[in-house]
């Protein structure tokens, strides 16, 4: 039978794994292969993926893959996992392993001298704390989610109080086989760049799955140190890990520490900055269990290791390493090799003996061999835990979240909820009191210019400049943060996971995998982290689709145009005027992700392989240091952009082509440039040519588009525009071009054309729908 077909709650032995190419190799390096065991948890509620239970994580996958894979069932009592007595412990050899060190490596290395930087690659699977153990290593702070794929690029900072160190935090990988660009991102630097040694952390709670790549990372032979983190949990639930035991038998220091709680860092510093000042390499590279993938694989690992050891030398590639890789048909390797015909031809002789004496294919025959070591290495050094609280609370709220009936329901009533709270309840009510606060200031600042006799000029610049421009724009501030506080529970939470499984088969019809919904989500903070984090999709196809829609996904910047121009024309409306807008570019999404996936982008989205987390807390500090940050980021930008905006926008109206200033803005600089665009503007309502400067603003950053159009109407903005108008703008509002920051971002991930592309077709989509409402409201009566 196929894996499609095992009936939830069953559990069965994986016999063997179809498919080819990237995506088998993934699959593999997960830990789905021959001889695994597997247990179906649950389908999505819309029947498609799937959650299994394998190796004790949980992973989703399609239907479609899940009937490339052959089973076969287990009873209940096959199906259980006998846990082996264990080992007497033996005692800590000290810091450098003294003993197992000192075999290795007879004669002491010198050390380094103190004026080499040590530089360490701080290296793990997804979601396995690397990014706050980077905060504790640096200081830093860098964002922390409970999502695969927090971290989408790499990240610099030294040691706290060691200052000629470098600790580079890596996107989270699965193994050393590239399989997205995150995992190219990590894999590049380890080899090209050559740290001084290797942090790898290990999620302790999912031991088995994470020392996979650990596997790898040995093979390397690059000074290492092993942080198994989150022992706290596990040590909670019942479990134990023999860290002197696990250290002999992987041959590298394994540092037990909690990362979220700061605990046993200190000693995972020292150990490091020794294996990395000694150059201790790794005791053992081959870990191979002949007992249980029999010689096959370790004479054929050796076979090509002396085939291709001059090769390897010459291209900078630690020779076990290439040689596993070879074995995998690793394309990156095998050009980087140049191996002639006949080598090529000898390896290929050697592989397919091994694979009929194993009986299992090359990929398949080196993954069950790491597999092999690592259930040796867990079964001698591991004791298994009960089921953790985690996973029991998570497996309760699952019942709803993702339940059959009610994930979707639950889904539109959180963010509901979301918007609700953001737009009509703490959010509005927060930014009624700073808008109170702010034109009291002004209006103090305006009556001490007076009675101070403060010159024309500078008076009108101030108060109808900066203070008009800028502090309209400040009072948004409470909105935005509000959102962003929101998105950020959902995302540390975990939940976010579990939306991008229930809405893959819903995303898949528009042409884009599950894992889109975190980009799309994201947008609705920022487009410029939106069109980073795709970086986390491993096809191309889908990464570029997926960007080109984040922007209609309503950022926070866009909040203060809707909320000025709703609370204006729309009294006691504006939270459904909201919610609206960002329903709207909603639909507009799917109608043009519909139409890429017919034109531009044809073919099938990605198979959906992702772990899912449990749920979790979210931290205080992770929250709020996310909120600092974008309240930060908004208040650099009112007090740079937005105030230089405001500054040109004034002067330009306020002087005509001779420098004379004018009482009248009509007969302006600026009045004589954006008439040239009004006509395009005038089909759509929008022909003010003050109207169509504020959105030319909106390029730099789209809050600014409200401070210019106070600065332009002295406030009184209703006397250009009817509501029909209003309408018509904040539907252009909602759909025109990102930011130039967005668009920077785009062009970064994607180039030149692709940007130039997105900013031309959003103009014209923009200019389409803001026309159609204005027939519209004209057909019906509108004015």
């Amino acid at each position: 039978m196929t894996l499609k077909e095992l009936q939830i709650g069953k559990t069965a032995v994986i016999t063997e794994v179809g498919g080819e190419g990237a995506l088998r190799q993934h699959f593999l390096d997960m830990g789905v292969i021959p001889g695994a065991e597997v247990r179906v948890v649950k389908y999505a509620p819309l029947g498609d993926p799937m959650e299994l239970l394998i190796h004790g994580y949980s992973l989703s996958l399609r239907m479609a893959d899940a009937a490339e894979i052959k089973v076969e069932e287990l009873s209940k009592e096959e199906g259980a996992v006998q846990e082996k007595p264990r080992k007497k412990k033996r005692e800590h050899p000290g810091l450098g392993e003294g003993g197992r060190f000192h075999e290795a490596h007879p004669e002491k290395p010198e050390p380094l001298p103190d004026s080499v930087k040590l530089t360490f690659a701080l290296v793990g699977n997804q979601n396995s704390g690397k990014t706050t153990l980077f905060n504790r290593l640096t200081g830093s702070n860098q964002h922390v989610g409970n999502f695969p794929g927090v971290t989408v690029d790499r990240k610099d900072g030294p040691i706290k109080d060691h200052p000629n160190t470098r600790v580079t935090d890596l996107p989270g990988i699965y193994s050393m086989s590239p399989y997205t660009a995150e995992e190219v991102v990590s894999r590049s630097f380890v080899l090209d760049e050559k740290p001084r040694g290797i942090i790898n952390i290990v999620d302790a709670t999912n031991i088995e799955r994470n020392l996979y790549l650990t596997m790898q990372l040995i093979e390397m032979d690059v000074p290492m140190v092993v942080a198994l983190n989150m022992m706290d949990e596990l040590t909670a639930n019942g479990g134990s890990v023999d860290i002197n035991e696990m250290e002999a038998m992987l041959g590298v220091p394994v540092v037990p520490i909690s990362a979220a709680k700061n605990s046993g860092v200190d000693e995972l510093i020292d150990h490091a900055e020794h294996i990395a000042r000694y150059q201790e390499r790794p005791v053992r590279q081959d870990l191979c269990d002949e007992k249980n993938s029999g010689g096959a694989v370790h004479r054929c690992l050796h076979g090509i290791a002396c085939l291709i050891e001059d090769h390897a030398k010459r291209a900078g590639l630690p020779v076990r390493f290439a040689a596993s890789k070879v074995i995998e048909g690793d394309e990156l390797v095998m050009k980087q090799l140049c191996l002639e015909q006949n080598e090529t031809d000898a390896v290929e002789h050697i592989v397919a003996q091994m694979e009929k004496e194993r009986g299992l294919d090359r990929s398949a025959a080196i993954a069950d061999m790491r597999f092999a070591f690592i259930h040796k290495v867990c079964s001698e050094t591991v004791k298994r835990p009960h089921e953790s609280k985690e996973h029991i609370r998570s497996r309760k709220i699952d019942k709803v979240l993702t339940g059959r009936f009610t994930a979707i329901p639950a889904f539109i009533a959180i963010m509901a909820l979301v918007f609700w709270l953001t737009f009509g309840v703490i959010g509005a009510g927060l930014q009624g009191l700073m808008e109170t606060g702010i034109d009291k200031l002004i209006v103090l600042a305006d009556g001490a210019m007076k009675r101070a006799g403060v010159n024309e000029v500078i008076h009108s610049l101030l108060v109808k400049g900066i203070f008009a421009g800028v502090g309209s724009v400040l009072s948004f501030l409470p909105i935005i943060v509000t959102l962003f506080f929101f998105l950020s529970l959902l995302e540390d939470s975990g939940y976010i996971a579990r939306v991008a499984f229930f809405m893959d088969k819903a995303l898949r019809k528009i042409g884009l995998s599950g894992r889109s919904i975190v980009p799309l989500l994201i947008g609705f903070g920022c487009t410029v982290p939106a069109v980073m984090s795709t970086r986390t999709l491993p096809s191309e196809r889908d990464r570029k689709m997926t960007i080109l829609l984040t922007p209609f996904m309503s950022c926070t910047a866009k909040l203060p145009i809707y909320a000025f121009f709703a609370s204006a024309f729309f009294p006691g409306k504006s939270a459904g005027i909201l919610i609206g807008l960002y329903l709207l570019g909603i639909l507009f999404g799917i109608f043009v992700a519909c139409i890429y996936k017919v034109t531009v982008f044809r073919g099938e989205a990605v198979p959906f392989v992702m772990e899912l987390p449990n749920y979790r807390m979210p931290a205080a500090k992770n929250v709020g240091q996310l909120l600092w940050d974008k309240a930060r980021d908004f208040l650099q930008r009112a007090f740079s952009v937005i105030l230089i905006a405001s500054v040109v926008i004034w002067f330009l109206q306020s002087f005509d082509m001779n420098l004379h200033m004018v009482d009248d803005s009509e007969k302006s600089i600026l009045a004589a440039a954006a008439g040239l665009l009004s006509p395009l503007f005038a089909p759509v309502g929008l022909g003010d040519w003050r109207i169509v400067t504020s959105l030319i603003s909106g390029f730099m950053a789209k809050e600014s588009v409200v401070s210019t159009l106070e600065v332009l109407f002295s406030g009184d903005v209703g006397s250009a525009l009817t509501t029909l108008g209003a309408a018509c703008l904040l539907v252009f509002s909602l759909l025109y071009t990102p930011c130039v920051a967005a668009i920077a971002a785009v062009k970064r991930e994607l180039g030149k054309k692709w940007a130039l592309t997105l900013v031309i077709w959003q103009c014209v989509i923009a200019w389409g729908a803001a026309l159609a409402v204005r027939l519209i409201g004209m057909a019906f009566g509108g004015m």
